[in-house]
């Protein structure tokens, strides 16, 4: 800079020639020129871009080092560590080469934190919140509880519907987001929800859920709770939440279940994505939302999310959740069991081990009573001891069509309920396909018996073919020689003088 300002001051000021300058500088005179057409007063030199031999590395080490700043500091790994991987695949180079490709990449780091503003968030932080809408499903409007998840940097976003607001709906929502966003953020903002919640204390101190932190344990994430009836702080998914119901809600069709509604949903917000421009950066939330998706976390096992109660079996071997009542094996009468409840089914354990499965149901209409779920296969136990119990048992009225058919002929005659108990107890010894394959077989011949049934069972079984050609037996037997009254025949035996045993 001040070489620049003398000869500045020789030809400008003094009037010295440029021969002159050229001289006593051994610059060339277009050079002296350039500098004072364009009035330069600070030199500017262009470093050209030279090849390097850690070019083919430097995205290998770049995710290498975003996923050591997301580690601790104890258990980052350090440049020369990164610098011996590096050999190891082929990096013929030099750790100073490493060492300052590290230091450009962390003070770029620093300085895009540092130059974050207001409205604008760093990557790894999602928002969640609910929602009440509704949908036409089964052909009846039926009220929702939705969740939002959105990611705060990419404003990428799923919407779910439920139709409640329990902690197993929640764990849910969170896993199918995940599993849509590729990755898990590091930070999730919530409001005070009674399900992620258990007492709101004095500024941030909560006493949260058990069963919600073992959710963000499993999922490695920080959960953070804004102040009461203070919604500005998650701010962008309450927005979420009015835009959808003009994208996605009014617009919506008819479904014939709650399934096929969330995966109306979920391709709905994926193309959105691709449709909506970001706002703050260039692009689509697609675009921004494929830049942030490697900063995420890979996604881990989906989180066993159930809520457990302890239950107790009635005499007739039924347990009551929700206003309706499901069957569980005979065997487990007036014992506790634990039901594990979630979303879309219902799994009874006892003695460590699943005993059996429902689908849930949820009723939201109080003026119908409950609903009674058997399982008719839980009774059979019962039904070997009292066959009688088969003719008006309710458990049976749902069993396969063939069995019920069977059982309207066999109960006819004299001791068919006990013969029909036992083609029911094949069941728990074979494949249920088989035995029902064999009863039909067994209509179709025009043979309803026990037998007959356990004949074309172990055919199937043993892979004989079933389908051979029919003998038709002579309606009387009639012996071609008949039998000569000749005892001499037995002094043959006697004279070889063998002895033969008694």
């Amino acid at each position: 800079m001040g070489f620049l300002s003398v000869i500045r001051r020789w030809a400008l000021r003094d009037k010295m020639p440029i021969r002159e300058i050229s001289r006593r500088t051994g610059l060339s005179r277009n050079t002296i020129r350039k500098y004072l057409r364009a009035d330069i007063v600070e030199p500017s030199f262009k470093t050209p871009t030279r090849p390097s031999k850690l070019d083919p590395f430097a995205e290998k080490l770049s995710g290498w080092l975003m996923t050591e700043q997301r580690k601790s500091r104890k258990d980052r790994r350090t440049a020369k560590q990164m610098y011996a991987d590096l050999v190891k695949l082929g990096f013929d180079g030099s750790y100073e080469r490493v060492a300052a490709f590290v230091r450009a990449w962390k003070a770029e780091r620093q300085h895009a934190m540092q130059t974050t503003g207001r409205g604008t968030f760093v990557p790894l932080v999602f928002q969640f919140d609910w929602s009440e809408d509704w949908a036409v499903i089964g052909g009846e409007r039926v009220k929702l509880q939705v969740a939002h998840i959105k990611l705060s940097h990419s404003r990428a976003f799923l919407v779910r519907a439920y139709l409640l607001q329990t902690h197993e709906m929640l764990f849910d929502a969170h896993w199918h987001a995940f599993r849509v966003f590729g990755g898990i953020p590091g930070r999730g903002i919530y409001d005070n929800m009674k399900t992620a919640v258990d007492r709101v204390r004095r500024g941030k101190q909560r006493d949260v859920n058990a069963r919600f932190l073992a959710m963000t344990s499993h999922y490695v994430f920080e959960p953070e709770f804004c102040n009461p009836a203070a919604g500005w702080e998650k701010g962008q998914v309450e927005k979420n939440v009015r835009d959808a119901r003009h994208r996605l809600w009014q617009v919506a069709p008819d479904f014939p279940n709650l399934e096929a509604l969330n995966n109306w949903l979920e391709d709905r917000c994926t193309v959105l994505w691709s449709e909506t421009a970001h706002g703050s950066l260039p692009g689509s939330i697609a675009d921004i939302w494929e830049a942030e998706k490697p900063a995420l976390m890979p996604l881990p096992t989906a989180f066993d999310g159930f809520v457990e109660q302890s239950k107790r079996v009635s005499p007739t071997c039924l347990i009551t959740f929700d206003r309706n009542r499901y069957s569980v094996p005979a065997s487990f009468a007036n014992r506790p069991v634990s039901l594990h409840i979630y979303p879309e089914r219902l799994v009874i354990v006892a003695e460590g081990q699943a005993v059996c499965e429902h689908l849930r149901i949820i009723e939201r209409s109080h003026r119908q009573p409950g609903r009674v779920i058997y399982d008719w296969r839980h009774y059979l136990a019962v039904v070997q001891r009292k066959p009688g119990a088969l003719r008006n048992g309710a458990p049976f009225v749902e069993m396969p069509e063939a069995f019920r058919k069977l059982q309207s002929l066999m109960l006819r005659k004299p001791g068919g309920d006990r013969e029909m108990v036992d083609i029911l107890s094949l069941v728990l010894h074979h494949d249920e396909q088989a035995v029902l394959c064999a009863v039909e077989m067994a209509l179709e011949a025009g043979v309803p018996t026990k037998t007959h049934v356990l004949n074309l069972l172990h055919r199937l079984v043993d892979g004989t073919p079933t389908d051979q050609p029919d003998v038709t037996p002579p309606s009387a037997l009639s012996l071609r020689e008949e039998p000569e009254a000749n005892v001499s025949r037995y002094d043959g035996l006697r004279q070889g003088g063998t002895r033969h045993a008694s």
